[in-house]
């Protein structure tokens, strides 16, 4: 035991943003955390979240043993057993589920993050044989955005990753809000607008922090921005305001994309977009103008059936100005030589990725081969496409699921039917978190996992020319274990399973792994714990060896998409559901719904049951413009019914908030509410969750199987 306060360098895992931090330990025990001055991504800024870790690491409903099963699934009746009970059993079921249904009926399950489940989970999979590795919402969450940009210049750089804020003259942000979603990103475009003058424009349906500092807000219908993008292009490449000399020299389909933006004349985008013509002209004229200029986008774009051509037309956009690996501008990410990132272990190094043979077995791998295929640069199959699989057993049935923690119930679509066949259909069902959430509540084993203050683990931000090491603090509480250790532990336990995938016999021993190829080693890199190794900085770096594309340039003109079927260029498609398309649901679905966007206290579904977070933000809401509320004769405060078209008989109950800073024709719901006070095994997961009521059936998005999460229709009645 600790006798008196000592400190311990390490970085947050609140949310993805992995800020550097300072965890204050007493007696054993985290006390506080603070923001780390000399972290690059930070600079000591730490958000509501990250200063609410102890709550979350000491909460009384953390789970904290191993446990099984022993009524019918969703009773809540369950037996405390040992790691190695669970393990062996599940190692026994897993071998039995090969056997009876082969190795392709075993998946794995991940979120976006916090937790290295990420690449713990991908390698289990690859072990037993299965190409099956899940992602709960990469279809709308940075993987449209990621292959839309690696078709054009081969890395991503418009994301967090690439924006120079801090050097930019002009900073054109699209369906974001870093204040909320990455605050301290967020907080360096403050600090550009403050210190540098830089001219600020936000896109985006809602007047948000951030879009009422900007010197120019276009408030956009959602699903629209590829055609507000198209218009912005046009006007760029009409009176000649795009950079020549980079287009001439490392540009391919210049040509194609002039013809095919006559296509968006400002008054017919106007009309689609309703942002006014003379905007999106000013916006277009400023952001070429002003030199450096940056351009940041967020996942509400992706949350559409024009999420991957959207984010090509962004891509284009950085381009056809010159911003791209330009001081003040979207800058190339580098490398580390050596270093195996989390990126490489989801399958941007072939090491980790299984034979063709394996990976054609993919499902979703011949309907969507840019993200699912052999091709795919970080392959996973879309929720849209596993809930199949778990529902209807087509192309096959998955049968046997580990759970890395995402809780798919609260954070996929169309959820009533997911529980049904997460119950009903699976002969296993293991999942691994921190608390009893409404996924685990219909597992049959669950195992307790480790925070982040109990972890050691490398934080490796590429794009902020750093990797440094997430130190344990503290012992893991009772029996909690890191979730590369259940990897490694399991697969030891399954004689047929490959080891060339998981060779590691312990967490210190893949952690040192990561960086033997490089000129220092875990341990070093703990004790410093931030350790600059990129080259130094440089600027146009594809002036030595082009782009990693097949012609070598930026391609305007995507060769890959035109290999593959898809349309080489961007293009608009109207929501499938919306005033355009289906005019005649507007009787009784009169509001543009759209949701997803972040609050600052809650990581998706995540933070419910922390009393620091809760009280911030207690209830679920709904958003809609005071004239809105009126017609309806709905006032601030009222618990209203929402409906969509797209789930029939579905509806969900959230708190009316009456707001000017939405449009009068739309209204924006929070996402992935539950009630973790409730009873189990619901813990009130269906009353008001938003994804009740948002279908993941088609028509999807033909890149990335994307689903309209923003952009349907909706009523809002008390």
């Amino acid at each position: 035991m600790d006798k008196e306060e000592r400190i311990v360098r390490s970085v947050c895992q609140a949310c993805h943003c992995e800020c550097g931090v300072f965890v204050h330990v007493l007696d054993g025990k985290v006390v506080k955390i603070e923001g780390d001055p000399d972290n690059p991504m930070n600079r000591g800024f730490t958000c509501i979240k990250g200063r609410a870790q102890p709550q979350v690491a000491y909460h009384p409903d953390r789970l904290k043993y191993p446990m099984r099963r022993i009524g019918e699934r969703g009773s809540g009746k369950w037996e405390r057993i040992t790691w190695d009970v669970a393990l062996d059993e599940i190692a026994e079921k897993l071998t039995e589920n090969k056997e009876k249904n082969g190795p392709e009926s075993f998946a794995v399950i991940h979120g976006t993050g916090p937790r290295p489940t990420l690449y713990s989970t991908t390698l289990i999979a690859y072990a037993l044989g299965s190409p099956n590795i899940v992602s709960v919402d990469l279809h709308i969450c940075f993987l449209p955005g990621f292959i839309a940009e690696y078709w054009t210049y081969a890395s991503s750089v418009i994301v967090e990753s690439g924006p120079d804020y801090l050097n930019s003259d002009c900073i054109l942000i699209f369906a974001g809000n870093p204040l909320a979603s990455h605050p301290p990103r967020g907080v360096e475009i403050l600090e550009a607008k403050q210190k540098r003058n830089a001219k600020l424009i936000v896109v985006d349906p809602r007047r948000t922090q951030l879009a009422s500092k900007a010197d120019l807000w276009l408030q956009i219908r959602p699903g629209t921005d590829v055609a507000l993008a198209m218009g912005m292009i046009k006007t760029i490449i009409d009176e000649d305001l795009y950079d020549k000399e980079f287009v001439d020299k490392w540009c391919h389909g210049f040509d194609e994309l002039k013809e095919r933006v006559k296509e968006y004349p400002l008054e017919k985008v106007e009309k689609t977009t309703w942002v006014p013509a003379d905007k999106i002209r000013e916006a277009a004229r400023i952001y070429a103008t002003t030199k450096p200029a940056v351009l940041h986008k967020r996942v509400g774009v992706e949350h559409n059936i024009n999420s991957t051509q959207t984010v090509r037309a962004f891509a284009i956009l950085v381009a056809l100005t010159g911003n791209l690996d330009v001081p003040g501008g979207n800058l190339l990410p580098v490398s580390i030589p050596g270093y195996i990132g989390c990126g490489d272990l989801l399958g941007e190094d072939k090491r980790f990725r299984p034979p063709p043979e394996i990976e054609e077995k993919r499902i979703g791998a011949k309907e969507y081969p840019l993200i699912s295929g052999p091709e795919a640069i970080i392959p996973f199959v879309p929720a849209p496409l596993a809930h199949e699989a778990l529902r209807d057993g087509k192309p096959y049935p998955i049968k046997a699921l580990f759970c890395g923690g995402g809780n798919p119930i609260l954070n996929m679509q169309n959820v009533k039917s997911l529980w049904a066949a997460m119950k009903n259909n699976l002969d296993l069902f293991v999942v691994a978190d921190f608390f009893m959430t409404p996924t685990a509540e219909i597992a049959d084993y669950v195992l307790p996992a480790a925070h982040w203050f109990e972890r050691d683990d490398t934080c490796d931000l590429i794009y902020m020319n750093y990797v440094a090491a997430r130190q344990k603090a503290v012992e893991p509480l009772a029996e909690c274990w890191h979730d590369m250790k259940m990897s490694i532990e399991l697969i030891k336990r399954i004689p047929w399973a490959d080891r060339k995938y998981m060779p590691w016999d312990d967490v210190d021993e893949f952690n040192e792994a990561l960086v033997k190829d490089t000129d220092f080693t875990f341990k070093e890199l703990k004790s410093k714990s931030c350790i600059m190794k990129m080259e130094p900085l440089r600027y146009k770096k594809y002036e030595q060896n082009g782009f990693n594309t097949p012609t070598g340039k930026v391609e305007l003109y995507s060769t890959t998409f035109e290999k593959h079927g898809y349309d080489p260029l961007p293009f608009f498609r109207e929501p499938p559901e919306s005033p355009v398309s289906t005019p005649e649901l507007l009787k009784d679905y009169p509001l543009v719904l759209y949701t997803g966007s972040r609050h600052l206290e809650f990581f998706h579904s995540e933070g419910r049951q922390i009393p620091a977070l809760r009280e911030r933000v207690p209830d679920p809401l709904v958003e809609v413009h005071p004239d809105t509320a009126k017609q309806a004769g709905l006032e601030d405060g009222d618990w209203v019914w929402i409906e969509t078209p797209q789930v029939k008989g579905a509806r969900v109950k959230l708190k009316l908030k009456v707001t000017d800073t939405i449009h009068p024709k739309m209204a924006h719901a929070r996402h992935s509410w539950w009630f973790p006070e409730k009873p189990a095994p619901e813990h009130g997961c269906f009353e008001s969750n938003i994804n009740v009521i948002i279908t993941d059936d088609p028509p999807r998005e033909d890149v990335s199987a994307s689903v309209r999460t923003r952009g349907t229709l909706c009523k809002i009645y008390k």
